[in-house]
């Protein structure tokens, strides 16, 4: 991998999309937002700072779990200003944007290249079973299609997917760190030596702390519930965006406008889900504008959606609990052909 640039949103001349960006611009929403930015960055690492002040002051307690649920919470936090420094929401600058971005990956102890790398190809071509890393995943099938072609436990798992998938969740935050060890292992990331230092100054910083000030046992059920949580945020966080929404292949005649709304879903909840999924609560909007400021989604929101009802594109949203009913009904039906033939195996 030669750039972890995500590559600008096209804008065909005379496109319906070249239109839609001709209002979006207009409203002025594609502004950045660095004083929002600057306020929610200085809390973050203000909560940050203050729970390991807290940690230290607690000892050797089982207290200590309540503060890994609240570390859960803030690496999923640090994690999302990460992501939008990745889409250049925060500054003009490519270099002040990837300065914030490398921060906030040795913050969480996540390798900011590999994920830049690994989310640009999704954003390049979301639900695509061909070209999406995101629906690339070995424990998961996502299509009829993607289950016939497991085997051996991963065909078992495909089978059940909708009943494993909140308790593979809880994996994810594991998953991460592995995953970006494995791409400065492999030296297909720019600056390897900085993500190498950031890993290895985090891994060492964060163990340390933790055993100096609580004892084996509680040191590593505290990991343990750190990381659970954490993973399980950040799936839950994700999940409701694409899966479940329609399915692409190569060769789809779709263009950019209705690739991105078709195969995105937006989730209702007000200022408490905008909180807590980090603004990707608005994923038709983000797919569409990727360098949008955050805080600018919402309103953006209002002229997508009334623009795409006008065009007679399909627009999803709906609630934050039925979107992950989407999400494991859709699970549920990729994996029927896989007990069916087992139902009919042992008849």
């Amino acid at each position: 991998m030669t750039s972890t640039q995500i590559p600008d949103t096209p804008a065909t001349a005379g496109s319906d999309f070249a239109e839609l960006s001709r209002l979006i611009k207009a409203a002025g929403l594609l502004q950045r937002r660095r004083r929002h930015y600057a306020v929610r960055i200085g809390l973050n690492l203000a909560a940050f700072g203050g729970g390991w002040v807290a940690f230290v002051f607690l000892g050797d307690s089982w207290w200590q779990l309540f503060l890994a649920a609240f570390f859960a919470m803030m690496f999923a936090q640090l994690s999302f200003i990460g992501h939008d420094a990745g889409h250049k929401q925060i500054f003009s600058s490519r270099k002040a944007n990837d300065a914030t971005g490398f921060v906030h990956g040795g913050l969480t102890g996540l390798s900011y290249g590999w994920w830049m790398g690994t989310h640009s190809r999704h954003h390049a071509n979301p639900n695509n079973e061909d070209e999406d890393p995101d629906v690339d995943i070995a424990a998961l099938a996502f299509s009829k299609a993607q289950s016939s072609r497991k085997r051996g436990f991963l065909r078992w798992m495909a089978k059940y997917q909708a009943f494993l998938f909140f308790p593979l969740l809880l994996l994810e935050g594991l998953n991460l760190h592995v995953s970006s060890v494995k791409a400065v292992l492999r030296k297909d990331i720019r600056k390897r030596k900085l993500e190498s230092t950031l890993l290895i100054a985090h891994l060492v910083a964060y163990l340390a702390a933790v055993f100096i000030v609580l004892s084996p046992l509680t040191g590593i059920i505290f990991i343990l519930v750190h990381q659970f949580l954490w993973g399980l945020y950040m799936g839950c966080s994700f999940a409701p965006n694409h899966k479940g929404m329609e399915m692409l292949s190569a060769g789809h005649k779709l263009d950019f406008l209705r690739k991105q709304v078709l195969t995105s879903r937006n989730v209702r909840g007000g200022r408490v889900v905008d909180f807590a999924l980090g603004g990707l609560n608005y994923q038709i909007e983000h797919h569409l504008f990727p360098s949008m400021a955050r805080p600018n989604l919402k309103h953006a929101q209002v002229i997508v959606q009334d623009f795409c009802a006008r065009r007679g594109i399909s627009y999803a949203q709906c609630g934050w609990a039925r979107s992950y009913g989407y999400v494991l009904q859709h699970l549920h039906e990729a994996g029927e052909p896989l007990r069916r033939r087992s139902a009919e195996a042992t008849a």
